[in-house]
């Protein structure tokens, strides 16, 4: 056990943090034209491993965080086409801002409902997640990165196409 968690756990949120904290990372990047192609490996690599690794977890069924990993794995695989094999030429510029923002606002989206799940004063604002703060904060955060989005689409003009 680290920190109470199974090695895969622990595996499974230490890359999901990483994936967090990159993306932003590679998200201000875009705002600034900036490609930070190691950032950007980081951030697309573990966000991967992050959603693949959600699998290994125990489960009896198909829970809604498979659904968002499925989803997410999904607009992972545009945004590394876009990326890697179409170099962010003509539309796949945007493609891959877009679906870049939305993987990490997956991401993000997760963190929050783990934080209402197992932090215990946002536990009892929202003990089943239905409840208003649990919908307010998943709102602000959906609200927040449609702005970002939309920011990083207009911003992200990068000098030359390619890698």
């Amino acid at each position: 056990m680290i920190f109470g968690m199974t090695p895969i756990l622990f595996l499974h949120v230490l890359l999901s943090l990483i994936g967090i904290l990159s993306g932003f990372v590679v998200l201000n990047g875009l705002f600034k034209s900036k490609r930070l192609p190691g950032w950007t490996f980081v951030f697309l690599s573990t966000t991967v491993l992050t959603s693949a690794s959600g699998f290994l977890l125990p489960a009896d069924h198909l829970l809604p965080s498979h659904i968002v990993a499925i989803i997410s794995l999904v607009v992972l695989a545009v945004a590394l086409l876009a990326l890697y094999s179409f170099r962010l030429e003509g539309g796949w510029r945007w493609v891959y801002v877009v679906t870049a923002t939305i993987s990490l606002y997956l991401n993000v989206f997760v963190l929050v409902a783990q934080l209402f799940s197992k932090v215990p004063a946002l536990h009892a604002l929202a003990p089943t997640q239905g409840e208003p703060p649990f919908a307010i904060a998943q709102g602000a955060v959906l609200l927040a990165f449609l702005a970002l989005g939309f920011l990083a689409v207009k911003r992200f003009r990068p000098r030359r196409v390619g890698l």
